[in-house]
Protein backbone atom coordinates (compact mmCIF):
# COMPACT_ATOMS: atom_id res chain seq x y z
CA UNK A 1 0.00 0.00 0.00
CA UNK A 2 1.51 2.96 -0.55
CA UNK A 3 1.78 5.57 2.74
CA UNK A 4 4.19 7.95 0.91
CA UNK A 5 6.95 7.80 3.16
CA UNK A 6 10.76 6.64 2.19
CA UNK A 7 13.38 6.38 3.82
CA UNK A 8 17.68 6.67 1.76
CA UNK A 9 18.22 2.76 0.96
CA UNK A 10 14.98 1.82 1.32
CA UNK A 11 12.72 0.37 -1.55
CA UNK A 12 11.08 2.91 -3.58
CA UNK A 13 6.99 3.68 -3.34
CA UNK A 14 4.67 3.26 -6.15
CA UNK A 15 0.98 5.15 -6.55
CA UNK A 16 -1.01 4.79 -10.04
CA UNK A 17 -2.53 8.74 -11.18
CA UNK A 18 -4.27 7.39 -13.82
CA UNK A 19 -2.86 8.25 -16.89
CA UNK A 20 0.24 8.42 -15.09
CA UNK A 21 1.99 5.91 -12.42
CA UNK A 22 4.28 7.36 -10.35
CA UNK A 23 7.67 6.19 -8.15
CA UNK A 24 9.00 7.54 -5.07
CA UNK A 25 12.55 7.00 -3.52
CA UNK A 26 14.23 9.06 -0.79
CA UNK A 27 18.26 9.34 -1.71
CA UNK A 28 21.25 12.06 0.11
CA UNK A 29 22.12 12.85 3.32
CA UNK A 30 19.26 15.69 3.03
CA UNK A 31 16.87 12.56 2.46
CA UNK A 32 15.91 14.47 -0.68
CA UNK A 33 12.70 12.51 -2.82
CA UNK A 34 12.81 12.02 -6.38
CA UNK A 35 10.03 11.19 -8.40
CA UNK A 36 9.56 9.05 -12.10
CA UNK A 37 6.90 9.46 -13.51
CA UNK A 38 5.39 7.27 -16.13
CA UNK A 39 2.87 7.56 -18.79
CA UNK A 40 0.57 4.82 -18.78
CA UNK A 41 0.10 4.60 -22.39
CA UNK A 42 3.79 5.23 -23.70
CA UNK A 43 5.98 4.38 -21.41
CA UNK A 44 7.80 7.53 -21.86
CA UNK A 45 9.10 8.76 -18.58
CA UNK A 46 10.17 11.85 -16.69
CA UNK A 47 12.21 12.71 -13.55
CA UNK A 48 11.42 15.13 -10.53
CA UNK A 49 15.14 16.27 -9.26
CA UNK A 50 18.30 14.06 -9.86
CA UNK A 51 18.89 14.21 -6.27
CA UNK A 52 21.89 13.43 -4.26
CA UNK A 53 22.85 10.08 -5.41
CA UNK A 54 23.60 9.58 -8.66
CA UNK A 55 24.30 5.18 -8.73
CA UNK A 56 20.93 5.15 -6.69
CA UNK A 57 18.85 6.90 -9.02
CA UNK A 58 20.27 5.09 -12.32
CA UNK A 59 19.40 1.71 -10.19
CA UNK A 60 16.39 2.87 -9.66
CA UNK A 61 15.13 4.70 -13.07
CA UNK A 62 17.13 0.72 -14.79
CA UNK A 63 17.55 0.33 -18.30
CA UNK A 64 14.32 1.86 -19.70
CA UNK A 65 14.53 5.26 -21.67
CA UNK A 66 14.37 8.57 -19.66
CA UNK A 67 13.24 11.24 -21.58
CA UNK A 68 12.98 14.61 -19.49
CA UNK A 69 14.59 15.92 -16.11
CA UNK A 70 12.84 18.32 -14.42
CA UNK A 71 14.59 20.24 -11.34
CA UNK A 72 12.84 22.06 -9.02
CA UNK A 73 14.99 24.63 -7.74
CA UNK A 74 18.85 25.72 -7.85
CA UNK A 75 19.72 24.19 -4.35
CA UNK A 76 22.52 21.57 -4.79
CA UNK A 77 21.10 18.98 -3.16
CA UNK A 78 17.94 18.70 -5.71
CA UNK A 79 20.48 18.42 -8.90
CA UNK A 80 23.91 16.75 -7.25
CA UNK A 81 23.26 14.10 -9.68
CA UNK A 82 22.21 15.97 -12.78
CA UNK A 83 25.06 16.01 -14.66
CA UNK A 84 25.65 12.26 -14.25
CA UNK A 85 22.56 10.50 -14.70
CA UNK A 86 21.62 13.33 -17.86
CA UNK A 87 24.91 11.88 -19.16
CA UNK A 88 23.82 8.24 -18.82
CA UNK A 89 20.19 8.60 -20.08
CA UNK A 90 20.43 11.60 -22.26
CA UNK A 91 17.42 13.04 -21.25
CA UNK A 92 16.49 16.97 -22.10
CA UNK A 93 16.72 19.19 -18.71
CA UNK A 94 14.45 21.50 -17.75
CA UNK A 95 14.46 23.91 -15.18
CA UNK A 96 13.18 28.08 -15.08
CA UNK A 97 16.19 30.31 -16.81
CA UNK A 98 16.67 32.47 -13.03
CA UNK A 99 17.40 29.60 -11.07
CA UNK A 100 19.48 27.68 -14.18
CA UNK A 101 21.67 30.16 -13.76
CA UNK A 102 23.16 28.31 -10.41
CA UNK A 103 22.82 24.82 -11.75
CA UNK A 104 26.16 23.67 -13.11
CA UNK A 105 24.40 21.35 -15.86
CA UNK A 106 23.43 23.19 -19.08
CA UNK A 107 19.43 23.44 -19.71
CA UNK A 108 17.87 22.41 -22.61
CA UNK A 109 14.51 23.91 -22.03
CA UNK A 110 13.61 26.84 -19.97
CA UNK A 111 9.46 26.88 -18.39
CA UNK A 112 7.90 29.67 -17.33
CA UNK A 113 4.35 29.85 -15.43
CA UNK A 114 1.33 27.83 -17.37
CA UNK A 115 3.96 26.22 -19.58
CA UNK A 116 3.06 22.80 -20.21
CA UNK A 117 5.49 19.57 -20.18
CA UNK A 118 4.28 16.45 -21.58
CA UNK A 119 5.11 12.71 -20.17
CA UNK A 120 4.05 10.78 -23.56
CA UNK A 121 0.21 11.70 -23.97
CA UNK A 122 -0.04 13.39 -20.55
CA UNK A 123 0.95 17.12 -19.43
CA UNK A 124 2.06 18.71 -16.21
CA UNK A 125 1.42 22.35 -15.89
CA UNK A 126 4.31 24.60 -14.54
CA UNK A 127 3.87 26.64 -11.47
CA UNK A 128 6.91 29.13 -11.00
CA UNK A 129 6.66 30.18 -6.92
CA UNK A 130 9.31 32.91 -5.55
CA UNK A 131 11.16 33.35 -2.24
CA UNK A 132 12.37 30.21 -1.59
CA UNK A 133 14.60 30.72 -4.50
CA UNK A 134 14.61 32.96 -7.18
CA UNK A 135 11.76 30.99 -9.79
CA UNK A 136 11.43 27.57 -7.87
CA UNK A 137 9.30 25.41 -9.74
CA UNK A 138 6.32 23.24 -9.17
CA UNK A 139 4.58 20.93 -11.36
CA UNK A 140 0.88 20.27 -11.52
CA UNK A 141 -1.16 16.96 -13.17
CA UNK A 142 -4.99 16.64 -13.32
CA UNK A 143 -5.67 13.42 -13.56
CA UNK A 144 -8.59 12.43 -15.83
CA UNK A 145 -10.94 11.51 -12.41
CA UNK A 146 -10.30 15.54 -11.78
CA UNK A 147 -7.71 14.94 -8.98
CA UNK A 148 -4.87 16.90 -9.26
CA UNK A 149 -1.55 16.18 -7.88
CA UNK A 150 1.50 18.73 -7.48
CA UNK A 151 5.33 18.00 -6.98
CA UNK A 152 6.49 21.00 -4.61
CA UNK A 153 9.83 20.97 -4.53
CA UNK A 154 10.78 23.11 -1.25
CA UNK A 155 7.92 25.58 -1.48
CA UNK A 156 5.57 23.32 0.32
CA UNK A 157 5.83 20.58 2.83
CA UNK A 158 3.10 19.09 5.32
CA UNK A 159 3.41 21.84 8.03
CA UNK A 160 4.60 24.75 6.30
CA UNK A 161 5.64 26.41 3.09
CA UNK A 162 9.59 26.11 2.58
CA UNK A 163 12.76 27.83 4.33
CA UNK A 164 13.61 31.97 3.11
CA UNK A 165 16.36 33.77 4.14
CA UNK A 166 14.32 37.08 5.17
CA UNK A 167 11.14 38.30 5.94
CA UNK A 168 10.41 39.24 2.62
CA UNK A 169 11.20 35.93 1.31
CA UNK A 170 8.97 34.29 3.64
CA UNK A 171 6.06 36.81 2.24
CA UNK A 172 6.82 36.43 -0.91
CA UNK A 173 6.91 32.22 -1.03
CA UNK A 174 3.80 32.41 1.34
CA UNK A 175 1.62 34.44 -1.00
CA UNK A 176 2.97 32.71 -4.03
CA UNK A 177 1.99 29.19 -2.36
CA UNK A 178 -1.65 31.05 -1.37
CA UNK A 179 -2.54 32.47 -4.87
CA UNK A 180 -1.09 29.69 -6.95
CA UNK A 181 -1.99 26.63 -4.86
CA UNK A 182 -4.23 26.68 -1.98
CA UNK A 183 -6.67 29.20 -3.97
CA UNK A 184 -6.59 27.25 -7.35
CA UNK A 185 -7.45 23.88 -6.16
CA UNK A 186 -9.09 21.52 -4.05
CA UNK A 187 -8.53 20.38 -0.73
CA UNK A 188 -8.35 16.88 -1.87
CA UNK A 189 -5.36 17.95 -4.21
CA UNK A 190 -2.13 15.37 -3.25
CA UNK A 191 1.13 17.18 -2.48
CA UNK A 192 4.36 15.30 -3.39
CA UNK A 193 7.28 17.66 -2.09
CA UNK A 194 11.11 17.65 -2.02
CA UNK A 195 11.61 16.18 1.26
CA UNK A 196 9.74 13.72 3.61
CA UNK A 197 5.82 13.30 3.37
CA UNK A 198 3.46 13.64 1.24
CA UNK A 199 0.09 15.61 2.27
CA UNK A 200 -2.99 17.33 0.76
CA UNK A 201 -3.96 20.83 0.75
CA UNK A 202 -7.20 19.76 2.87
CA UNK A 203 -4.80 18.83 5.76
CA UNK A 204 -2.55 21.95 4.93
CA UNK A 205 -5.24 24.91 4.33
CA UNK A 206 -6.74 25.11 8.10
CA UNK A 207 -3.17 26.07 9.14
CA UNK A 208 -2.14 29.15 6.58
CA UNK A 209 -3.23 31.77 9.05
CA UNK A 210 -0.66 30.12 11.79
CA UNK A 211 2.18 29.65 9.29
CA UNK A 212 1.69 33.88 8.60
CA UNK A 213 1.58 34.24 12.64
CA UNK A 214 4.83 32.64 13.05
CA UNK A 215 6.32 33.55 10.08
CA UNK A 216 8.08 30.73 9.15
Amino acid sequence: MYTGVVIVGGPSQELSLGGLSMSKIAVGDFNNNAYLLTCTSTGQRLLIDAAADAQALLNWIGPAPLETIVTTHRHRDHWQALEEVQRSTSAQTITTQIDAGLISVETDRFVGPGDLIAVGDQELECLVLRGHTEASLALVYRAEDGQSHIWTGDCLFPGGIGKTESPEDFAELYHAVKRQVFDRFADSTCIYPGHGSDTTLGAERPNLSQWWQRRW
